[in-house]
């Protein structure tokens, strides 16, 4: 049937990111650069557009709220939830720069950027990576099969998800953040959040 047609299709990505040894090492590095930037009093923001919007709100709130232990909150944002800045930013400049502009508002040196872009292509999403090279942040983005130069020269890790299938990607970056949320709250809790 369709649905079975479907669901294999989404299988198969699953099954090529699970196998990818590349995608696996970018998230244990993703996890200490994170783990590393809020042990620092540093922050991390999140943003995309779309579907990659929602998803960058909803890392915001496992990492704010909580994942699966009772314990702090973290410091992470996401650019796309303050509809006021996005609407006076798209009006009055253009789409194009809705985050760089908040880049430069609030990023301050070693925050941690994670931008989500299926095409890997977003302008706002590539601007919001070179403000933020100029200030010193770590540029995360997490992409689609595609990739660009712009992208190369901006981001510091580029997780490509083997597809490009707009809803397939967009699944495998939740599930890889997800993993990332776990994994930091563990680490950064293990053995002591009972006290925070």
């Amino acid at each position: 049937s369709n649905i079975e047609n479907l669901l294999k299709r989404h299988e198969d990505v699953f099954i090529e990111v699970s196998n990818s040894y590349e995608i696996k090492m970018q998230i244990e590095t993703i996890v200490d650069i994170i783990i590393g930037a809020l042990n620092n009093n540093n922050a991390i923001y999140t943003f995309g557009n779309g579907g990659s919007a929602a998803d960058a709100q909803h890392i915001a709130g496992e990492f704010v709220g909580r994942f699966f232990k009772e314990r702090k909150a973290l410091s992470c944002e996401a650019f796309t939830a303050n509809t006021t800045i996005i609407t006076a930013l798209g009006n009055d400049y253009t789409y194009d720069i809705v985050f760089s502009r908040q880049v430069e508002a609030k990023c301050k040196k070693g925050d941690v950027l994670i931008g989500l872009s299926t095409s890997g292509k977003s302008k706002n999403v590539l601007k919001a990576f070179e403000e933020g090279k100029k200030i010193g942040t770590v540029n995360i983005a997490l992409i689609g099969s595609k990739t660009n130069n712009v992208l190369d020269e901006f981001a510091d890790i580029i997780v490509k998800i083997p597809s490009d299938i707009t809803p397939a990607i967009q699944e495998m970056h939740m599930m890889i953040n997800h993993i990332i949320c776990q994994i930091v709250e563990e680490k950064i809790f293990n053995n002591k959040f009972e006290n925070n």
